[in-house]
Parts: structure tokens; C-alpha cells; sequence
């Protein structure tokens, strides 16, 4: 008897709290969305005058001793929806099939009441999800979309704040890291995950769901804070009214929504590296047309990469071209004037690991690459020659010196690819070897899927980059650089690779830096990138990773 009982008990649970509570989320929907506009009897009283100001009227000075309180979702970011950044877990810490289950779930879950739309998408997001993993995309991944959706309003009034405190009802794994990091924030309440071991469980810890107003007056006791900052909904109501001044953040008019979009030049800490593959924020459409576009792009990246390898370059630029990808060249092929017996080193920004291949096209001539850590796969399909080097100075210098005694050579000095507009330091032993150095600036742009990786398989890189509907690769072949500006005119080589560095930069409007291939793996995946016998393997691990925002400018560059 006592099992048909809990039977009864779960049964009645569900069509109390999941059928007759969805039903009622889904006619208040129904009703919210017009279909009821002609009585405004029936108008949602969320389209009314908020009770608090606007955050915009809020002053900033002065606030230097002040604690401000704050949410992270629809307050601190200016997406409504915490729909993508979950899917961002899904895709980049999980796979792709947990990410499509995340997307099919979406009917179900715009029914639900946040309670249980929250506990529905940690569970899918997170069960069986390594903590490891999930470290890599907290660190790597989301810091990437929180800035660029970080409303710009709310981040100054939270950056006047001495001290500034983070309530929020989403998992404090997934923004405790962004938020101390990069907004300086220092504490972070949310709902805490239950592990087992080195997985998530996908379950809620004992304390359960994050309540916000709950958990201010428990943090704060008879002390209010100064200022607290929500959205006009009923929860943050109650959560901002124990603050001695409250603001809201108001639904903004289409027309002057870029008024709190965050500029880069604001960002609290400049964003250099992020690893992940999407390259767009996945809300549930651009998430289903990713969805509908991949087996058509998977095709379409077959059909590139046959067109690269096996046709000449002339026919190659015309069916890249009108297979989608934007190919834009501007300059000269300098090695038609070149009266030198040894070939012509063309030194390159380094944005994917096509950059030779596009390189060798545009010019229409072979060309020899030089790479460091190329996958297997990728020395197979590459259409050019590709030569390893060993990270040995002196053993480098001279397979380079051969190869250049045998045509022309391709160098990409920063050792590794950025995505961001920042050029990395530039290794300077190629200014040693060549007689003529030719710079090339080249740029990419993609919409949906970067072509590089720093933990994941970079034998897909090129796959990756091929399958965007319409890549852009933009090559800016400068003039050749005279010889009183090199080694052999006087020059030092870290001269000379700081002036080519800076030359490339203006070409593309790119800022110069001192990082380093070193410095990009340590931030991204915890390692330095290389291979290492286990002393040097232990010795590296003692080695703290990098804060990237506190990275020096080029005159900073000692030579």
C-alpha cells in the first residue's frame, strides 16, 4: 500500500505544480503578448510605472565607501534570459548532444515558472558535467559574453561602490569567477550545485534554490546596504527595498538600446584571450538556425577544403568565392621584382591555421610554411609544405635558412593565434635569417564558429572555420621592408621585430603587446601549449597563471 501511495502523492504533485502552475505561465503569456489589448483590464502589471527610479538617474560620486547590492541576470547583464549562457555550458563544456537537448527543452520550458525553468536547465546543463570542464568554460568561455552584454549604466554605478555584493538565483559557478575577476566584486551569493566526486549531479544542494531577498536580509542583518539595484519585477522589488536607495533597470526603446551597450574601450580588463567555438550568443533561434545550418555547413566545408587542395588557384578563388567565402586582397606579390638568390620571408599576423594556405592562394604561387605544433591531420590535408620546428634556436634558424635558400617562406612570429584586435609578441629569430622580409597583415572575421581552439581539437580547426556560411579572410601585403631597417642595415633583431610588429598593427588598427604564446595557454587551458618531459613539466606547474589585464604595451618591450 505505501507505494501506490507515493504514486498518488507524485501524481498529484505534478498536476499541481507542473500542468495547472504551466497553464497559467502560459495564458499569462498568451495575454501579455497582445491578444488581449483591447481591454486594458487585462494588461500585465509589469507594464506599469516602476515604484523606483531608473538606474541612468542614479549619481555616481561620492559612493566610494558605499555597498551597492546587485543581480547579475537582466540587472548587471542586458539580456533578459539566462537561456544562452546556459547553452554556452551546454555546448562548450558538454557536447553538442547536450546542447540539443538543452534547445529541443525550450518548448517545455517557456511554460514554466522561473523555480522550476531554473531547476530544469541546471539539471540538463550540469548532470554529468566534469567540475574540470566546467572551470575551463567559466575562465575561458563566458567572461567573452558577459562583457559584451554588460549594461553600461549599472557597470559604472557598481564601479563607484567600495564595496560591491552579487545576489543572484543563478549557480554561482557560472558568474563568481567573471565577477571577481573582472568587475572586482567581492561577494557572490547564488544557488550552490551538488557534486559527487569530480561530476555534477545536475541537483540543487541542500540549501536550495537561491532566494534573493531571503539571503540580503540574513547577509546584512539590521544594516541596509546603500544602494541596491533590480529589475521592476516583484522579486527584486522585495529585494531592493531593504537598500536605502533603490534603482531599477527600466525596458529600454529599441531606438536608444545602444546607449548601455558596454564600448571595448570600457571593458574593466581588456579581452585579449577566450577560447569556445560559437562565436555568437545562442539565444533559442540563433541556436536552432546553428542547429538547421550544420549538416548544409559540414558540406560546405568539404566542398572548400577540396576546392583548396586539389584545384588551381585561380579556379580555387572562384569557387571559394562562390561558395560563400570573402576573399580580400590588397597589395603586391613582391617577389616578382626580387633579384635576391634566397626567397622572400613573408612575416604574418596570425589569426588561423589557414593563413598560409589563404597566403599561398591570393598570391598564386607555392609557398613553404613553418609551424610548431600542427596536428597530423592538418599536415595531411594542407595544399602547401609545412615544416616542424623544434622550439631549438639554433636548430630553427637553420632548417629556415635551408628553406629559404630553396623559396619563398611563411613565419607567423607570434607563435600562436589571437582572436581579439591585439598583436602578440613577435619572436625575433626570423629577423636574423632573411635578406628581405615582407610583412602581411591578415584578418578574419567569422559569425558563427571560430576556426581555433586552445583545448579542444585543433585538427577540426580548419573544419570549424569552413563550415561559417560566409568566412572573411582579408590579406594587406605590405611593402617590402627596406634594408636599412633590418638586421642587415644595422638593426637589432628585436628592432626590427618590434617595428614590424607595430607596422602590422596600424595596418589592421590592432594594439601591440608583449604576450606570448605562453602567456594565451596558461590563461585558456591551465598548460603552456608544448610538449615537456615531466621535469619541466613540473617545474611549469608552479608557474600562476597570467592576469592578461595587466599586460605591458610594446615601448614597455625590452630588447
Amino acid at each position: 500500500m505505501v507505494f501506490p501511495m507515493v504514486l498518488l502523492k507524485l501524481a498529484d504533485w505534478l498536476v499541481y505544480k507542473i500542468l495547472a502552475n504551466s497553464y497559467y505561465r502560459a495564458a499569462t503569456k498568451v495575454r501579455n503578448h497582445g491578444f488581449f489589448q483591447r481591454n486594458p483590464s487585462f494588461r500585465s502589471s509589469a507594464s506599469q510605472l516602476p515604484l523606483y527610479p531608473s538606474v541612468t538617474k542614479c549619481t555616481l560620486d561620492n559612493r566610494g565607501s558605499q555597498t551597492l547590492v546587485c543581480d547579475i541576470h537582466g540587472c548587471l547583464l542586458r539580456s533578459k534570459s539566462f537561456f544562452p549562457f546556459f547553452m554556452l555550458v551546454a555546448f562548450e563544456g558538454g557536447s553538442i548532444f547536450r546542447a540539443f537537448f538543452l534547445l529541443l527543452s525550450c518548448p517545455f520550458l517557456w511554460v514554466l515558472d522561473f523555480e522550476l525553468k531554473l531547476r530544469v536547465m541546471i539539471f540538463i546543463t550540469f548532470c554529468g558535467l566534469k567540475l574540470k570542464d566546467m572551470d575551463n568554460v567559466t575562465r575561458a568561455v563566458l567572461p567573452k559574453f558577459y562583457l559584451e552584454d554588460l549594461n553600461l549604466h549599472v557597470y559604472e554605478v557598481l564601479a563607484s561602490a567600495g564595496n560591491r555584493l552579487i545576489f543572484t538565483s543563478l549557480p554561482s559557478v557560472m558568474v563568481e569567477g567573471f565577477l571577481k575577476d573582472y568587475l572586482s566584486v567581492q561577494t557572490v551569493k547564488g544557488t550552490e550545485l551538488h557534486t559527487r566526486g569530480q561530476y555534477y549531479t545536475g541537483l540543487i544542494s541542500s540549501s536550495g534554490l537561491f532566494v534573493k531577498h531571503k539571503a540580503l536580509k540574513e547577509f546584512c542583518g539590521e544594516k541596509m546596504p546603500d544602494v541596491g539595484i533590480g529589475t521592476p519585477t516583484l522579486h527584486d522589488q522585495l529585494f531592493i527595498s531593504q537598500c536605502k536607495e533603490a534603482y531599477v533597470v527600466i525596458k529600454e526603446d529599441p531606438k536608444s538600446r545602444t546607449n548601455s551597450v558596454m564600448p571595448r574601450e570600457k571593458y574593466p580588463k581588456p579581452l585579449v584571450f577566450h577560447d569556445g567555438r560559437l562565436a555568437f550568443l545562442p539565444t533559442p533561434i540563433a541556436t536552432l538556425a546553428m542547429f538547421m545550418w550544420l549538416p548544409l555547413g559540414i558540406l560546405l566545408a568539404i566542398f572548400r577544403l577540396f576546392v583548396g587542395i586539389f584545384l588551381p588557384y585561380k579556379l580555387a578563388i572562384l569557387l571559394g568565392t562562390l561558395s560563400g567565402v570573402r576573399l580580400r586582397v590588397k597589395g603586391h606579390n613582391p617577389s616578382e621584382n626580387s633579384q635576391n638568390a634566397k626567397g622572400v620571408l613573408y612575416v604574418c599576423t596570425h589569426r588561423t591555421l589557414l593563413d598560409p594556405v589563404f597566403l599561398s592562394t591570393s598570391l598564386g604561387k607555392p609557398l613553404t610554411a613553418v609551424t610548431y605544433s600542427l596536428s597530423k591531420m592538418s599536415e595531411f590535408l594542407s595544399p602547401i609544405r609545412t615544416v616542424r620546428l623544434t622550439r631549438n634556436r639554433e636548430q630553427d634558424g637553420e632548417a629556415m635558412q635551408k628553406l629559404l635558400s630553396e623559396g619563398d617562406l611563411v613565419v607567423c612570429p607570434e607563435g600562436t593565434t589571437c582572436r581579439e584586435p591585439y598583436l602578440l609578441r613577435f619572436s625575433s629569430l626570423f629577423a636574423e635569417l632573411a635578406d628581405e622580409i615582407v610583412p602581411v597583415a591578415m584578418n578574419t572575421n567569422v559569425t558563427m564558429f571560430y576556426g581555433t581552439t586552445a583545448s579542444g581539437l585543433k585538427c577540426l580547426d580548419p573544419i570549424f572555420f569552413l563550415m561559417n556560411p560566409m568566412p572573411r579572410y582579408s590579406i594587406h601585403v605590405l611593402p617590402k621592408v627596406p634594408k636599412e631597417l633590418t638586421v642587415a642595415g644595422g638593426k637589432s633583431s628585436h628592432e626590427v621585430a618590434n617595428h614590424i610588429q607595430r607596422q602590422l598593427a596600424d595596418a589592421l588598427g590592432f594594439e601591440c603587446t608583449t604576450l606570448t604564446r605562453r602567456d594565451k595557454y596558461l590563461m585558456l587551458a591551465g598548460n603552456e601549449g608544448v610538449v615537456q618531459d615531466r621535469r619541466k613539466k613540473s617545474c611549469g606547474t608552479k608557474v600562476q597563471k597570467q592576469n592578461v589585464a595587466e599586460f605591458t604595451t610594446l615601448e614597455d618591450l625590452q630588447p
